[in-house]
């Protein structure tokens, strides 16, 4: 059965402060215009938590930018993040098949994993382009989570999932004043999440689900891509913030050294090979490479999404390219 505490949040930022010398603690704050992770200072912003979509997805603390694979690194140590989104967490389904493999699993991503506590967070509110249901979603976290937490009225409610969940709350437990969650806020944090639930229904009513959207696109002509195409610059910030997106380099330096660098399909010459061939040469083919690999390709190799409806890519795309706006043409014209 899952460990429920209630706690203050003030209390509860006393104890991320004590522990936060055994560990690294990133929490969400405000960073401007938007929400992101940062090392937690109690002399520092307040935590928004239960706000949708930090910048930062949570691959990058388990696959960073740029990563020697060969000589032993400490890189993260030992961590917890607070405040991640259902999005991200279900992400992690993709990413830990790919690099959790039972033949060949990737050591560096099993370490950043095992050192990582991560404790999700209800979307008390949705963002223009989150579309998470539409792809069987839960916007209230329930898979791949430590523990989950929901603010409200200055108490935060806080339930272990995991073996790694319950030993955080049973060290909270012992050093502050705990109880178990009022019926009040119980009752609150249902209302709201029955809001949100409708909500984002409502906002993505035009959106095709996961499967249809991989058989419009896999019937697709070029023409489409084409259009769409005109205004990508080819930056590969989609890519780039994107909770499942994985391809990297691997860049040989001296005295046999590996370094991992992680890429973007939407990069020229992305698949350029010797000679200059490339099948990508054009940018409309590097563009549907994108939506064949999340919608076409991945579902052929893998069980989990390789699109958890997060919205990112729309979010930081310069062209102005919507994703969902593509989806939902190609769902009117079929």
């Amino acid at each position: 059965m899952d460990s429920v505490i209630q706690i203050s949040e003030s209390n509860w930022h006393l104890f991320l402060q004590k522990i936060s010398q055994e560990m690294n603690v990133y929490v969400p704050v405000k960073d401007h215009m938007h929400i992101d992770y940062k090392h937690f200072d109690p002399d520092g912003p307040e935590p928004e938590y239960n706000h949708p979509l930090p910048v930062t997805p949570l691959k990058l603390f388990f696959l960073p930018v740029k990563e020697n694979v060969v000589i032993h690194e400490e890189i993260h140590n030992k961590n917890l993040i607070i405040g991640i989104p259902a999005c991200d967490l279900k992400g992690l389904e993709l990413l830990d098949e790919i690099y959790l493999d039972d033949k060949f699993p990737d050591p560096k991503y099993r370490e950043n994993r095992n050192n990582t506590i991560l404790i999700g967070s209800e979307c008390h509110d949705i963002l223009e382009n989150c579309h998470c249901m539409t792809y069987g979603v839960n916007p209230c976290p329930d898979v791949n989570a430590d523990a989950t937490l929901v603010a409200m009225d200055g108490e935060l409610i806080i339930t272990a999932k995991t073996s790694k969940g319950k030993e955080l709350i049973n060290k909270c437990k012992t050093e502050f004043p705990v109880s178990g969650p009022a019926s009040e806020l119980l009752e609150l944090a249902e209302a709201r999440r029955s809001a949100v639930l409708e909500r984002l229904v409502n906002q993505n009513r035009y959106l095709p689900d996961y499967t249809s959207s991989g058989e419009l696109i896999s019937r697709s002509d070029e023409a489409i891509w084409m259009k769409h195409a005109r205004t990508c610059v080819s930056c590969g910030a989609c890519a780039a913030i994107c909770p499942t997106c994985t391809c990297f380099l691997l860049i040989d330096r001296p005295d046999f050294e590996k370094v991992r660098q992680l890429d973007a399909c939407q990069y020229p010459g992305f698949e350029r090979i010797a000679a200059g061939e490339d099948p990508l040469h054009g940018k409309p083919d590097r563009f549907r490479n994108r939506y064949m690999c999340k919608y076409v390709w991945k579902p052929e190799k893998f069980k989990a999404l390789a699109c958890t409806g997060c919205g990112r890519c729309i979010d930081c795309c310069i062209g102005n390219i919507s994703k969902n706006k593509i989806l939902a043409e190609l769902s009117e014209s079929s």
